[in-house]
C-alpha cells in the first residue's frame, strides 16, 4: 500500500512545480531575459555622446548639405546606460557630425575585407569588390557595411631586394625566377643558361622596375 502511495506524493509534486512555473511566466509576461547583442559593444555608464552607433537609435536628416556640420538627436537602444557631462543617467541627447553617408567616408573610417584571388601586379591593375564597415566610433548617413571597389594590394611575403639580389647573382640558374614562384621560367632559365646571358639581364631590368612580381599575383614587401 505504501508503495502506492509514494509515487502519486511523487506527481501531485510535479504538478505543483508545474503550475508554479505556468503561473510565473504568465505573471512575467513571458519576457525573455536574454541580454541584446548590441549591448556587448556598448561600455556601461560611459558618456552618451561617445557610444558607438550600434547602442543608439537617432533622428537622421537626409536632406542636410553635405560636408556641414549638423546635429541629430539620438535615443540609447534598451538595456544601455550612459550619462551625460555631469555624470548624471541619460536617454535622450544630441551628437555632432558631418553631413554624409558612409560610403563618403575617409579610408580611416572604415574596414573593409581583402582579397588574395586578385592579380596585384597586372596592367591595368586589377580591381575587386571588397564588403567595408564603418569603425564602431564613426557616425555617419545610410547604411554602415557597404560594397566598394578597391585596387589589388595583398602580399605573399615576397620581398622585392631578395628577388633582385638573386636576380643579379644567380639569374643565369633561374633562381630568382623559382624565388617568385615562376617554375617554368626557372627551368628556361636554367637549362639556357640564362638564354644565354640575354635573358638574364632582361629579367635584371624587369624585376628592377617590379614589372615581374610573385606567380601568386601578390605584391612585393
Amino acid at each position: 500500500m505504501a508503495s502506492r502511495v509514494r509515487p502519486l506524493r511523487g506527481l501531485r509534486s510535479l504538478g505543483r512545480v508545474l503550475l508554479f512555473l505556468s503561473q510565473f511566466c504568465i505573471l512575467s509576461g513571458g519576457e525573455s531575459t536574454e541580454i541584446p547583442p548590441y549591448v556587448m559593444k556598448c561600455p556601461s555608464n560611459g558618456l552618451c555622446s561617445r557610444l558607438p552607433a550600434d547602442c543608439i537609435d537617432c533622428t537622421t536628416n537626409f536632406s542636410c548639405i553635405y560636408g556641414k556640420p549638423v546635429t541629430f538627436d539620438c535615443t540609447v537602444k534598451p538595456s544601455v546606460t550612459c550619462v551625460d557631462q555631469d555624470f548624471k543617467s541619460q536617454k535622450n541627447f544630441i551628437i555632432n557630425m558631418t553631413c554624409r553617408f558612409c560610403w563618403q567616408l575617409p579610408e580611416t573610417d572604415y574596414e573593409c575585407s581583402n582579397s588574395t584571388s586578385c592579380m596585384t601586379v597586372s596592367c591595368p591593375r586589377q580591381r575587386y569588390t571588397a564588403n567595408c564597415t564603418v569603425r564602431d566610433h564613426v557616425h555617419c548617413l545610410g547604411n554602415r557595411t557597404f560594397p566598394k571597389m578597391l585596387y589589388c594590394n595583398w602580399t605573399g611575403g615576397y620581398k622585392w631586394s631578395t628577388a633582385l639580389a638573386l636576380s643579379i647573382t644567380l639569374g643565369g640558374f633561374g633562381a630568382d625566377r623559382f624565388y617568385l614562384g615562376q617554375w617554368r621560367e626557372g627551368l628556361g632559365k636554367l637549362f639556357s643558361f640564362g638564354g644565354l646571358g640575354i635573358w638574364t639581364l632582361i629579367d635584371v631590368l624587369l624585376i628592377g622596375v617590379g614589372y615581374v612580381g610573385p606567380a601568386d599575383g601578390s605584391l612585393y614587401i
